[in-house]
């Protein structure tokens, strides 16, 4: 058994017969020509017909997976449209007088390595479209069919190994993909019934190709740098899409271990099919939003796979976490726009920075506290430290020109702190108004109620807001006076504790009185147990693990 690890991109688990693409040799030769405006001609004659075919792409897209997902082959036709790439091919083609094949080839380097040379990964990620794109108007170019023909049927010279190089199976077996790298719109064209996952050399987890993986329910893997060998062509091989570990050759108990994972994933998506795009909704007609909660950009996938209604919980204090140093504006703002997109029109309420307590960064310098938990830490670092603050602020402000963010301000306990945060908030849209960058202008604002402070203040703070929402965890210690650190108050620690749960209603009870919606993204949200407690309670939302989607919503279908 040879073990690799690589990168995940999308979850799941695949069991099966590798099959390895070679990667496509794009060779272009240069030649001079004549008649530079003929050539000309004939690029933007290839340009058009490669734009056409995109135009059938994004409808095929569109059919199967929705329209935020079509959205990406809108960009690869906006990108071949683009002035300064057609300036750019014609230009060359003019100057050195060199045929269109060489120049868009050039230009597509050229661009490509201009994405690959910025700071965000999610423009990084760009220079494989800007690639893919370009080689299809080469295709064209070079008189090769598109793959995919309006009528489904496959043409050109792409089969090899019973595979159109695309990577739908032809000899009606399924297999594990493995290849170089796989374009966004190969991806878009894999046949899922054919392809069992997919564990590429290249690629990242903010490419446009691990985005549609997502979407299409395929294990992916990709970064396995050196370790792809086309001699695994043939061998039996298990990928798993969480964790990114490949094994070729695998032994018997790995075998064994990942039957009985995939047997229990298979009963989890039995569960899926039957519930997916239905409403959380009990038999008599209440609606609860289901949501989920991620701690990192890649969990969104986890997301959509259990089809949560949006994300109720966005930690990003693990962008802080996971660094060694303080995450700029564009690290952070490539995150959450990563997300934002990812998610389409479904909310995705990010909660500002929670650092202190029980969660330490070297790099805030912080003080040693006798009592961390009713200490320095959350919102209090953040209108003490504005400069962190806005920097963050000024991120998901320009995310939120990407998709449907939300802001959530963490430890609140007086109305005093709302409105310092927004003062703050309002100098980061001004900034950004006199930068010229598009932000959503009325992007919600809510606060997490964990405090008794802030379900007293209840009502004076719907007055500030736009929603809350209870964090069960911290709601429970600060209520029972029990730290939730020490195991030896577990059995005091209660979170079924009636007063647990009457602070809870009297949050709900002061949301709506204001006319705002109140949801839970603590643990407790989860607890099965008391999802009738909650719908009695008249709960709008609930916010948990992805993997606690599905169960959720069957016990409140069938309340």
């Amino acid at each position: 058994m040879r073990t690799i690890q690589g990168v995940s991109v999308s979850a799941g688990i695949a069991i099966g017969t590798v099959r390895v693409l070679a990667a496509v040799d794009y060779a272009v030769e240069r030649r001079l020509i004549d008649d530079p405006q003929a050539e000309m001609d004939r690029f933007r004659a290839a340009r058009d017909t490669a734009v056409a075919q995109l135009k059938q792409l994004r409808d095929n897209v569109a059919a199967e997976f929705g329209e935020n997902k079509a959205e990406l082959f809108d960009a690869h036709r906006l990108m071949l449209q683009d002035p300064d790439y057609a300036e750019c091919v014609e230009g060359l083609i003019a100057q050195d007088k060199v045929n269109a094949e060489f120049a868009v080839k050039s230009v597509a380097e050229q661009f490509a390595a201009m994405f690959a040379a910025m700071d965000s990964s999610t423009m990084q990620a760009r220079a494989a479209d800007v690639k893919d794109v370009s080689r299809r108007v080469m295709n064209v170019l070079q008189g090769k069919r598109d793959s995919t023909a309006q009528d489904g049927s496959v043409q050109g010279d792409a089969v090899q190994n019973g595979i159109v190089q695309n990577g739908i199976a032809q000899n009606g077996e399924s297999h594990i993909i493995f290849a170089e790298d796989l374009a966004p719109s190969d991806t878009a064209q894999l046949d899922r019934a054919k392809v069992l996952g997919l564990v590429t050399a290249k690629g990242s987890a903010n490419s446009h190709t691990a985005i549609l993986a997502r979407t299409m329910g395929l294990p992916a893997i990709t970064g396995i740098g050196d370790a792809f060998d086309p001699a695994d062509d043939g061998h039996v091989a298990v990928i798993d899409g969480t964790s990114g570990a490949v094994f070729v050759d695998p032994d018997e108990a790995t075998l064994t271990e990942y039957r009985r994972r995939k047997a229990e994933a298979e009963e989890h998506l039995s569960l899926l099919r039957k519930l997916k795009g239905k409403p959380t909704e009990t038999k008599s007609g209440q609606r609860v939003h289901l949501y989920a909660n991620i701690s990192r950009p890649s969990d969104a996938a986890a997301v959509l796979a259990n089809d949560a209604e949006g994300i109720g919980l966005f930690r990003s204090e693990f962008l802080y976490l996971e660094r060694e140093d303080w995450p700029t504006e564009e690290f952070q703002f490539d995150a959450y726009g990563q997300v934002a997109q990812e998610m389409g029109d479904r909310p995705v309420i990010i909660r500002t920075l929670d650092i202190g307590a029980d969660k330490q960064v070297d790099y805030f310098n912080l003080s040693h506290e006798d009592n961390p938990a009713l200490g320095y830490r959350a919102i209090r670092i953040c209108l003490t430290r504005p400069e962190i603050f806005k920097v963050q602020l000024r991120a998901l402000l320009r995310a939120s020109a990407y998709g449907n963010i939300a802001i959530m301000l963490p430890m609140i306990t007086s109305v005093q702190e709302v409105r310092d945060a927004k003062r703050i908030l309002e100098e980061a849209k001004s900034e950004l108004r006199g930068e010229r960058i598009d932000f959503n202008e009325s992007i919600q604002i809510g606060v997490m109620i964990e405090t008794p402070a802030s379900v007293i203040m209840a009502d004076e703070l719907a007055a500030e807001v736009d929603f809350f929402s209870i964090g069960t965890n911290d709601l429970t210690q600060y209520t029972l006076a029990c730290d939730r650190q020490n195991p030896s108050l577990e059995r005091f620690a209660d979170p079924h504790s009636p007063a647990v749960l009457r602070m809870i209603q009297m949050t709900i009870e002061a949301a709506h009185r204001h006319g705002i919606w109140c949801g839970i993204c603590g643990e407790l949200g989860a607890d099965l147990s008391l999802t009738d407690t909650f719908l009695r309670l008249g709960i709008d939302e609930l916010s948990v693990s992805p993997t606690s989607v599905l169960p959720l919503r069957n016990v409140i279908r069938n309340h």
